[in-house]
């Protein structure tokens, strides 16, 4: 491909409302363009990319013996009342009608449809196991829509279904799966970790997270070094801190705190550690009861972990102001456990402390030195905090962990027979009885996967592309092209003995002065860069750049081919 034919789209500005750096080159480098806000053009450079996922992806998904369909990205409303999601999906379920008033949406994911087809066209356990998987648009409205394609409300992702006859069968599926998607990354070039994670919306009991790691990650994942431990944060179990509660020091007093409403301006103004205070939530109960969620003031509340508490409605949801200063006579940022008279959830962290700052249930006033068993009962503590650095590994208590950011790009699930159940799915097992069919689904998130990469492998001067990834495996940079013959001449045979040689090439044989095409050709990523000129080809040689690592050489001419071929099997 020659630049002057190829629909090449930089920018040399950074755009102003591109927050992270994997949406900056993306806009920079010309693979994408907003259409409306979290809906996007993939311009042919992107598309390639693109591309580049979805053919190892389908490579690994036929190799573990999956088969792929296309199902409708439309969907009728009745097979999601059937499975019970239609209301309880949420607003990011994007709903519409047709002209003869029938109720639709546009598929966020498939799990009704690729179960109603199962319905229709399994029978016997002789069919069994079998899995279908397809490449295909979705769309989930978010909310906010942000990062680019890492949070965009249309996206392409790969989803997989498998039907099994039985728990043995869909553990086994799910493990091909998670083997297959370990090689898919692997082959992609990234730095990947599989975790335990929570099942959310899509159900079942046990599910893995695939994440690229990467600073600029909206996912935290706690790693212990020192064993194979690796789960969400949301996923991490945290028991009672070990050993006894510190005997009270100190009297329980009030103290005026004007207009400290967060435990950072708390502790700035009382001159305390956010680990010495107490925070109070309240979020609405399941009875209709307010619930009062007590944690230390430097833990964040862990909402999955929250969520399955039976006292807590769902799904989670804070309680307004109102709601709050009607249970317990104060705003919010002045609650606390003292005299409170809403039912409590102590988190264990919270309920070891000591001589522990509070509010006092009165607008701008806290409560210090306060201690369980003497100013207010002695709680029956929870864990529904979320996990920090240093926390016990729960394989290992003796161990600490490490939490690192990752960004989400692939999700298995071991669903058991939640949608076969609800849709009526069954099959005739060996003794001719119906069974509910076994299902597993698995899902890769294709757009998402070309923003992690960026955000894995990026530097000053743009993308640094994994070699699977990038659109073109080698650029050829002219010097003087147009202006000397010879350089035409060794550039044009150079560039078919490329494409012979299996490299997809792309050519700039625009009339731009060298530094615009060096810069274009970092920007955009290609792993290995020609420098052809007069000065090197009377010495018979051309240059040779590594994106990667920086590193230039000069190689001789007719040997380049064969040396590229070395380089780019490394």
């Amino acid at each position: 491909m020659r630049t002057s034919r190829f629909f090449l789209a930089t920018l040399k500005e950074i755009p102003a409302d591109a927050e992270i750096i994997s949406h900056q080159l993306m806009l920079r480098a010309g693979l994408i363009r907003q259409v409306a806000s979290g809906v996007y053009n993939w311009l042919p450079l992107g598309h390639r990319v693109l591309g580049k996922v979805e053919s190892v992806v389908r490579e690994e998904m036929n190799r573990a013996g999956a088969q792929e369909v296309l199902l409708p990205a439309v969907q009728p409303a009745e097979l999601w009342r059937e499975s019970g999601r239609w209301d309880d999906y949420g607003p990011e379920l994007l709903r519409f009608t047709d002209r003869h008033q029938r109720d639709f949406c546009f598929g966020p994911t498939h799990e009704e449809v690729i179960t109603t087809l199962a319905r229709s066209t399994i029978r016997s356990y002789r069919q069994l196991p079998v899995n279908l998987y397809q490449v295909q648009t979705k769309f989930r409205d978010e909310i906010r829509p942000r990062f680019g394609v890492m949070r965009a409300r249309e996206f392409i992702m790969k989803d997989a279904y498998s039907f099994d006859r039985d728990t043995q069968g869909m553990a086994e599926s799910y493990q091909t799966m998670y083997d297959a998607y370990t090689r898919i990354f692997k082959r992609l070039g990234l730095e990947t970790q599989a975790v335990e994670a929570d099942s959310g919306t899509i159900g079942g009991n046990f599910s893995h997270e695939f994440h690229v790691m990467a600073d600029s990650g909206e996912d935290a994942i706690a790693l212990c070094s020192s064993c194979d431990y690796a789960a969400n944060v949301e996923k991490v179990d945290l028991a009672r801190p070990v050993g006894s509660r510190a005997a009270p020091g100190e009297k329980m007093s009030e103290v005026d705190t004007p207009n400290q409403h967060s435990i950072a301006d708390l502790c700035d103004f009382l001159a305390v550690n956010a680990e010495k205070t107490v925070k109070t939530l309240v979020v609405q109960g399941s009875s209709g009861t307010p619930i009062a969620l007590i944690l230390r003031g430097d833990h964040e509340l862990n909402s999955v972990k929250a969520e399955f508490l039976d006292e807590v409605a769902k799904p989670l949801r804070m309680a307004s102001a109102e709601a709050i200063h009607n249970a317990t006579g104060a705003s919010p940022g002045s609650i606390g456990p003292v005299g409170l008279k809403i039912p409590m959830i102590v988190d264990h962290s919270a309920g070891v402390l000591a001589d522990f700052v509070c509010g006092a249930n009165r607008d701008d006033v806290h409560l210090t030195g306060v201690n369980w068993g003497r100013d207010l009962p002695e709680p029956t503590t929870q864990d529904i905090r979320q996990a920090v650095n240093g926390d016990p590994c729960p394989t290992d208590s003796k161990k600490e962990i490490q939490v690192r950011r990752g960004i989400e790009v692939g999700h298995v699930f071991q669903l058991g027979t939640k949608y076969s159940e609800a849709l009526d799915a069954t099959y005739l097992d060996a003794n001719g009885r119906n069974q509910p069919l076994y299902m597993g689904c698995y899902g890769i998130g294709i757009t998402r996967i070309v923003a992690a990469a960026i955000e894995q492998n990026h530097d000053d001067n743009g993308i640094v592309w994994p070699p699977p990834l990038a659109p073109f495996d080698v650029c050829i940079v002219p010097i003087g092209l147009k202006k000397s013959p010879k350089v035409a001449q060794v550039v044009e045979e150079l560039y078919d003995e490329l494409v012979d040689a299996g490299f997809e090439v792309l050519l700039d044989d625009r009339e731009e002065r060298p530094g615009v095409m060096f810069s274009e050709m970092d920007l955009i990523g290609i792993p290995h860069r020609i420098v052809v000129g007069e000065r090197g080809l009377a010495n018979g040689s051309v240059e040779y750049r590594n994106r990667a690592n920086g590193e230039s050489a000069d190689y001789p001419l007719d040997e380049l081919v064969t040396t590229l071929q070395t380089i780019a099997s490394l």
